[in-house]
């Protein structure tokens, strides 16, 4: 299938065709007829398939298609996001495709002035980008209406379920019309997930690019067992001696990625720490280097990395397993993108070993640890952590321990 045979009008097909794209990826393929046809949709497809243009698309084309008196330009479209990061990356998209349609959109998120994005709400939004805790904000203040919203789109639910928006998420429906096309796009599937497509969408269409939480097949997984004290020491040869480089560097704290970050450049190697605690504009020139290539490591946690885009990314390093199994599927995914090929490695200590179990029975597979020449752990220092490898034993490992943790929160 090319572009040219979807239902597009022919202005996005001119863009299409000046930017290149010839042929739609597979969620495109399959996403963008069933929101024309006003569908609404639950889509896991993993980060760098194309899912951004998957939306953007079929909805600049049926705004395109449904008039509406230009003075008064209501908001008809909703792309609840996250993060800033990724509610940048989608307006860029949306400004990107909808090239010379007269269409016009808008940010809102945190961080920034909140009275400059009032002004440009009150010239006259057809779409709406907006991160949940600033849109009620502006809510709250009256600053915009969503009474003749026609389209919401959640990109990246998973995340914001994972990141406590559910009470925001709750009282925007409030303030939205029950009639309306509910799309939701997500890198993951779980069970609560599931659960929150029944409440929010109508009939919908399933669609899954790939097998449920797998990882890009462009992307090859090591995982380097090490003694924890000497973890840093290999982060530093695996980036100046080995030279993989750029590097985005995950870190399970923000504590902990300032302090990776300064030790790093203390060994002579450009780093810096990406994390909510620095200003929008400190965020933003640390990705602008990043980008430029002058940073041989971004150092950032798993919450502020969540939609960065980052193309050409081939490496990606941890400096251990996430708290939360379904970060390693998002961490790792910043690489392997749109069919380039990506090295992610996960530096391992015996303390991980609960964590990594996490990881394979949600990936549902097995992920051989290997060493790393001049970096092999001291086995005599300790017996080696035993672990049961089937992989019916750490599902029910993992099973058992989210039971207790919802039967705690429930004593609570």
């Amino acid at each position: 299938m090319s572009f040219a045979q979807l239902p597009l009008s022919p202005r996005l097909q001119q863009t299409l065709s000046e930017l290149g794209y010839a042929t739609p990826t597979p969620i495109q393929a399959r996403a963008i007829p069933l929101i024309l046809a006003g569908r609404d949709l639950l889509a896991g497809a993993q980060t760098g398939t194309g899912k951004t243009a998957a939306f953007v698309l079929p909805l600049l084309e049926t705004l395109l298609q449904s008039k509406v008196d230009a003075a008064v330009r209501p908001i008809r479209a909703l792309v609840l996001v996250p993060t800033r990061e990724l509610a940048v990356q989608v307006y860029e998209s949306v400004e990107r495709y909808g090239k010379g349609t007269g269409l016009s959109c808008t940010l809102v998120y945190g961080g920034v002035s909140i009275a400059a994005q009032v002004e440009a709400l009150q010239q006259g939004v057809d779409i709406l980008i907006a991160t949940p805790g600033r849109l009620l904000d502006h809510l709250r203040q009256g600053a915009l209406t969503l009474s003749a919203l026609r389209h919401l789109v959640f990109d990246e639910a998973d995340r914001m379920l994972d990141m406590g928006f559910m009470d925001e998420i709750k009282a925007l429906l409030k303030q939205i019309p029950s009639e309306r096309q509910t799309l939701l796009f997500s890198a993951t599937c779980d069970d609560n997930l599931f659960a929150l497509s029944k409440v929010l969408l109508q009939s919908p269409e399933l669609i899954e690019v790939a097998p449920r939480n797998t990882t890009a097949s462009e992307v090859e997984q090591r995982v380097y067992a090490v003694d924890s004290e000497r973890k840093v020491a290999l982060v530093q040869h695996l980036l100046s001696i080995k030279g993989w480089a750029p590097a985005l560097v995950f870190s399970r704290t923000r504590q902990g990625a300032d302090k990776l970050a300064e030790q790093l450049s203390k060994s002579g190697i450009n780093a810096l720490a990406f994390h909510g605690d620095l200003s929008q504009g400190a965020r933003e020139k640390v990705l602008q280097e990043f980008r430029a290539g002058t940073l041989q490591a971004l150092v950032a946690t798993d919450v502020a990395a969540r939609g960065l885009d980052i193309s050409e990314l081939n490496y990606v390093i941890n400096l251990e397993f996430p708290h939360q199994p379904e970060d390693y599927v998002h961490r790792i995914g910043r690489t392997g993108r749109a069919g380039n090929k990506g090295l992610a490695i996960t530096l391992f200590s015996p303390e991980d070993a609960p964590l990594l179990a996490k990881v394979e029975a949600v990936l549902d597979t097995r992920l051989p640890q290997q060493w790393f020449p001049g970096f092999e752990p001291d086995l005599t220092r300790s017996e080696p952590t035993s672990r049961r490898n089937s992989k019916g034993a750490q599902k029910q490992r993992a099973r058992r321990q989210a039971l207790g943790n919802q039967s705690g929160k429930a004593k609570r």
